[in-house]
């Protein structure tokens, strides 16, 4: 749910999530960012349809993926922000807390999975 909320607001409002974080807007930044959007809200879509699958390869992978996605967008934040490109700290640290929150409710999920032998 969180994945399609951000995206939508991504792709309906990129200009005011940019200047959340002290980024410029421009065509490029709200273009970029409504692309974010939607791929936000595909992710979003994909793990919602997923979550009441039972155990399987697949749920595996996609819990591996997304804890991928959670690190990588951390780290691209934290230097976004320590690059100056990202100029408030207020529009970062909701961002790095929310991806360690993901990315640890996705490891909590993925270590609850039965072992394969």
């Amino acid at each position: 749910m969180i994945a399609l909320a951000v995206g939508t607001f991504a792709l309906t409002f990129p200009a005011l999530l940019l200047e959340s974080k002290g980024v410029i807007p421009n065509l490029a930044t709200q273009l970029w960012m409504r692309e974010t959007g939607i791929l936000l809200m595909a992710l979003g879509g994909i793990n919602w349809s997923m979550r009441n699958n039972d155990d399987s390869t697949t749920l595996s992978w996609l819990l591996l993926v997304n804890i991928g996605v959670q690190a990588g967008l951390f780290v691209m934040e934290a230097f976004g922000y320590a690059d100056g490109v990202i100029s408030k700290l207020s529009g970062v640290a909701p961002n790095l807390s929310l991806h360690m929150l993901l990315a640890s409710g996705f490891i909590y999920f993925l270590l609850k999975l039965p072992k394969r032998g």
